[in-house]
Parts: structure tokens; sequence; C-alpha cells
């Protein structure tokens, strides 16, 4: 239990000193949320993105899920949870931009890579989600890089930038100018952030 009483004194934490200084903040935001950013980023323990961009409670809307993924469209029955997020963000609170967050060390790209089984009896969630990076995974194999894990975690940001425009809603929006697509990686060790050139494919770190 002690892991989880930590939390808890986080929480007293918070509740004495945070909470009592954003009060009126908190304030505002009970009446309703209006994020001008959606952030989809991966739910590794190390990349929190609210810390990564320092912001504060409100300012983002944040999807996070194994290696950041993107499923692409698709309207058929089933539990689509990413893709209801996403809908939420854009139909819903109307962000104005969305950043697909990758990052240095991703589990989730290296069990691509080299197998995600656990252990588990029976059919692998991770394996089934990881699927939905496949043909960027066997190019990178293909070719060879010296960094083939890095390499995937760069291609599979662009994989998901490339689904999130197969969803109606999004590609109308960004095609009237009411939307921006971005992508990201952050490198964990160094604490540096490299943007995507889409016009280049190349990421480049932001100074």
């Amino acid at each position: 239990m002690s892991e989880f009483n930590a939390l808890l004194d986080g929480y007293k934490r918070f509740k004495e000193y945070s909470y009592p200084r954003q009060k009126a903040r908190y304030d505002e935001l009970a009446a309703g949320q209006h994020p001008p950013v959606m952030v989809i980023s991966c739910c590794d323990s190390r990349v929190d993105p609210a810390t990564i961009f320092d912001t504060g409670p409100g300012q983002m809307f944040a999807l996070r899920n194994v290696a950041n993924l993107v499923p692409p469209y698709d309207d058929g029955v089933g539990m689509h949870g990413a893709s209801a997020a996403i809908e939420f963000g854009v139909s819903g609170l109307h962000v104005k931009h969305i950043v697909v967050l990758g990052h240095g060390q991703c589990g989730g790209i290296k069990a691509a890579l080299e197998g995600g089984d656990l252990g588990e009896p029976g059919p692998s969630f991770i394996d089934e989600w990881m699927s939905i990076i496949t043909d960027a995974r066997d190019k990178v194999v293909a070719d060879d890089p010296s960094d083939p894990q890095r390499s995937l975690e760069l291609e599979a940001i662009k994989v998901s930038l490339k689904n999130l425009r197969t969803f109606p809603f999004i590609a109308r929006r960004e095609q009237a100018g009411e939307l921006t697509l971005h992508g990201a990686w952050y490198a964990i060790g160094e604490a540096k952030l490299f943007e995507l050139d889409e016009s280049s494919g190349e990421f480049a770190a932001v100074e």
C-alpha cells in the first residue's frame, strides 16, 4: 500500500499548496473546458505531455495510449476508445491543433520490432494494437538503419498523422484551415524535443 499512500500524500500536498494558488482557474474550469490543443502521446510513465510542454489545467486535451498510435478511421462496430477521444476533442471541444508526440525508448515500438508476448495466455492486445504500424515496421526493417528503434518511433508518428487525416471531420477542418496537425518526438535522456517538418519528412530539434 505504500505506493498508493504516496499518491494520497501527493493529493494532500496538492490540496494544501497547489490548489489554493490556482483556485480561480479551477473555479473557471468547473463551468467547462476549452483547450485549444489536443496531444496524443504514449502512456509511458516517463513522458508526461503536461510536464514536457509545461502546461496547466485546462490547456491541453490529452489522449495517451501505447506508442501514441492513431488507428485509421473505421465506422464499424467496436470499442473505438482512441477514435472516441479524437472525435470528442475535434468535434466536441473544437481544438485548433493536434500534436502526435512520440518518444525515445518506447516499449510499444520495441514490441513491434521484437514481438510483444508478455507471457499471458491467449491473444496479445499489444500485438494487435501495434499492427497499426506493421507496414512501417516492415519498411524500417528492410531499410536496416543503424537505430531501428528510433527510426520506427519517428515513422509511427507519421503513420498516426496519416491516419488522423482519414477521419472525415479532421480532413474537413484541416482543409478549411480550422485545424492544424503536428508531429513531435521527445528524447527522454536529453529532455530534447524534435518537431516534424511534413514537407521534408525530417525532424528538427526545437531550439
